[in-house]
């Protein structure tokens, strides 16, 4: 039971205050030792203590192999105590050559693949040790330059950062998310970033756009072409975000197209399946075959085969590089610890200064470092001098006294650190005390000291050498650019119309509003079974590569593609099933064609316009308003126009009159009532005693064929002639036995 004494020990807060405090500090956390890099040596804490660790391991890039178990073990044990799992992960990721630009792990066993890059073997089966690149943020790390913390339970110490000789944080890049913030910094070419941060050594008011003179852009280690502007790149370097896009490279051999790169992080068996699932589709026609013929000395290999050789490949790959993985987008988000250990998103320029900063104070430390050495060893020197000059009389001392040492101080007038060196000596090494060889160490130290000192003493002299270490480095690591840059025009995929093989097709529309497609022009859509209570209504011609479009009998249109039409072999599916006419609306008419196809769109009130098919497609389910139709009037079968110049518009109506007109007094419209065409009554049209029963329009060189019951009557152009009359008029009688024309066509 607790005491008023206990409780009186036992800090209260509000619980708004207290979980705000645990969130922060959780989110400082994640942010400052896990998610994101250091702008000094561009790595996370934990691949910090994962270098570090095989360092310590003895794993550089000259040991033998050791388990990465062992390595991970370490990792853990001493300095990071976190899962497993999740370090071993890190480690991989380093060993990568298609994750890392410049690996620092190098790995032997099963570290992954391209396609697969978490297919890597677990950690008892793979060994690793050091890369060689490694050497450039280890070198200088036991000279004093950088300083040094406890480890998690307080017994080792560990490096808070590595002395990296270049800039890191721009090489191999990185990615994070910590809370609130991500980073997504891109991996560069060492020769690039190398030659940026030299010219702003020896120009410090050197802007963005001067240092992308030298960094082209980012260097992927899987290559491909970066086809954003340049523009871009440097505005994105300006500010420090934005991002970039990443197409794979191709050539062409012997027809076939092969893709020899990818963007980053893209698998090719995903590009493959990607490409394979257009073709089941039936959306890729122009692809014949696909392959993947990739091997150890071709990483990446995918062969697209085409169905012809007079398949455009540049129209083709412009598709897939919109449709597939073949082209990527990535982010730019230049976001890391800087050197006042908080995180923030740099432009370039500011990036680089800060990294020379920091190299900057590494190399002095290291200096320092060593010149401290080399006065401390002069300082001994000194004394081992003396006490050879005086050798019998410091050995009588010591034999002689029992604490030597102030002794010595005082007849000699020695340091204390002095005292203790020359009472260190072996007598063995009393014969290696020759004046000489005291001399001439002295000598080579003394003029190294004044080396240092000049350089320490001196800012030009400190570039000098900072510049010159980055050229050694980047001239032993340094290697050609991967990523190259090239202006491309935008992907574009293609029309889904495009994609489609264009066949003949004959589309079929039943009474009650059934649709089906059937291949071939030379169908007799009459002929066709249909379901019980249905018959025949319209048929149209055309290509299984265009649109069709419908029309319903309030005057709106809908769109549909033909390829997508059931096949003829069955009975079809209802039209309500894809499109959401008016209530009461029921479809009676179906066209197909070209875009710039013309047809006749009419009413039996006697009014109608001319459209372009085109202009009649619509987007929605619902369709688009196209004709109007006036009060107690029916929508006609459209007709088709051959020549609007030349062609002649015939009408016939319900009293057997018949009216041809010249094609082009009827307007083209989009949409609208259209003009008068013949002459109806509309307060007879209300109880269907007036009405026109028809119109087409008849090409030039074509004949009129008009239907009535059994009978039928053929006018040819000459006997069109008699029928002529002006728009708006009713037209003149027909023949008798065709006072009830039914039906009319064009042959």
């Amino acid at each position: 039971m607790a005491t008023d004494s206990t409780l009186e020990s036992v800090e209260t807060l509000p619980l708004q205050k207290f979980t705000e405090k645990a969130y922060l500090d959780y989110s400082m956390y994640v942010i400052l030792d896990r998610a994101l890099p250091h702008l000094g040596d561009g790595l996370k804490p934990v691949q910090r203590r994962i270098v570090y660790a095989m360092s310590e391991l003895g794993l550089s890039a000259r040991a033998k192999y050791k388990k990465s178990a062992r390595t991970v073990g370490d990792v853990l044990g001493k300095y990071h105590p976190h899962g497993d799992t999740a370090c071993y992960e890190a480690m991989v990721h380093m060993a990568q050559s298609f994750s890392f630009r410049y690996p620092i792990v190098d790995g032997q066993g099963n570290w992954g693949a391209p396609d697969d890059p978490k297919s890597f073997a677990a950690m008892r089966y793979t060994e690793a040790r050091l890369a060689p690149f490694a050497e450039v943020l280890l070198a200088e790390l036991g000279e004093g330059t950088v300083d040094w913390t406890t480890n998690f339970d307080g017994t080792l110490k560990e490096p808070v950062l590595l002395p990296a000789r270049l800039p890191a944080v721009l090489l191999n890049g990185a990615t994070g998310i910590a809370v609130g913030m991500a980073t997504d910094i891109p991996p560069h070419n060492l020769r690039e970033v190398s030659s940026a941060a030299i010219h702003l050594l020896e120009n410090p008011k050197a802007n963005v756009t001067e240092l992308c003179e030298h960094i082209q852009g980012p260097d992927y280690p899987t290559g491909g072409e970066i086809v954003t502007p340049r523009e871009d790149l440097i505005r994105a370097y300006e500010a420090g975000s934005g991002s970039l896009r990443i197409r794979a490279r191709y050539e062409r051999d012997n027809g076939d197209i092969i893709i020899t790169e990818l963007p980053y992080q893209v698998s090719g068996a995903k590009v493959l399946e990607q490409i394979a699932a257009q073709m089941t589709a039936r959306k890729l026609p122009m692809v014949a075959d696909l392959r993947d013929e990739s091997d150890h000395e071709n990483p990446t290999r995918l062969v697209i085969v085409p169905r012809s050789g007079r398949i455009d490949a540049e129209a083709l790959m412009s598709h897939l590089f919109a449709t597939t993985d073949l082209e990527r987008s990535y982010r730019i988000n230049l976001n890391m610890i800087g050197l006042d250990g908080r995180p923030a998103v740099k432009d370039l320029r500011t990036l680089l200064k800060e990294w020379l900063e920091f190299r900057t104070a590494t190399v002095t430390r290291r200096l320092q470092y060593r010149l401290d050495k080399v006065l401390d060893r002069l300082h001994i020197l000194d004394g081992l001098l003396i006490a050879y000059l005086n050798i019998d009389e410091v050995i009588a001392i010591i034999r002689s006294e029992d604490e030597p040492k102030p002794v010595l101080m005082q007849r000699f007038n020695l340091s204390d650190r002095q005292a203790e060196e020359v009472l260190n000596l072996k007598l063995r090494n009393l014969a290696k005390l020759e004046e000489m060889k005291i001399r001439g160490e002295q000598d080579e130290l003394s003029a190294e000291r004044d080396a240092l000192q000049k350089t320490l003493g001196s800012k030009s002299r400190l570039r000098t050498l900072i510049k010159k270490e980055i050229v050694a480095d980047t001239e032993k690591f340094g290697d050609q650019r991967r990523s190259q840059l090239v202006e491309r025009a935008a992907a574009q995929a293609l029309d889904e119309t495009a994609l489609i093989a264009s066949e003949p097709v004959t589309i079929v529309l039943s009474e009650k509003g059934w649709v089906r497609a059937a291949k071939g022009h030379e169908i007799d859509a009459e002929a066709l079974s249909y379901r019980s209570g249905d018959r025949f209504l319209a048929a149209a011609l055309g290509r299984s590569n265009q649109q069709v479009v419908f029309l319903d009998s309030t005057g709106r249109a809908y769109t549909a593609a033909a390829h997508s039409l059931p096949s003829a072999r069955g009975q079809g599916e209802p039209l309500t099933g894809r499109f959401a006419p008016p209530d009461g609306a029921h479809f009676v008419a179906v066209m197909a064609g070209d875009p710039d196809s013309l047809y006749l769109l009419a009413t039996d009130a006697g009014y109608g316009f001319v459209a372009r098919l085109g202009d009649l497609l619509a987007r929605t389910k619902g369709g688009k308003s196209v004709l109007s139709v006036p009060k107690n009037a029916r929508v006609l079968e459209p007709a088709r126009v051959t020549d609007p110049e030349t062609d002649r518009v015939a009408a016939v109506n319900a009293q057997g009159q018949l009216l041809v007109i010249p094609s082009a007094e009827v307007p083209r419209l989009n949409r609208g009532k259209g003009i008068k065409i013949q002459g109806i009554n509309l307060k007879k049209l209300a109880n269907r005693e007036e009405y026109m029963v028809g119109v087409v329009s008849v090409a030039a060189d074509a004949s009129l064929v008009l239907h009535a019951g059994k009978r039928h009557l053929r006018l040819k152009a000459a006997d069109l002639e008699l029928y002529r009359g002006d728009r708006g008029r009713k037209g003149k009688k027909l023949p008798r036995g065709f006072q009830r024309v039914e039906r009319m066509r064009v042959e």
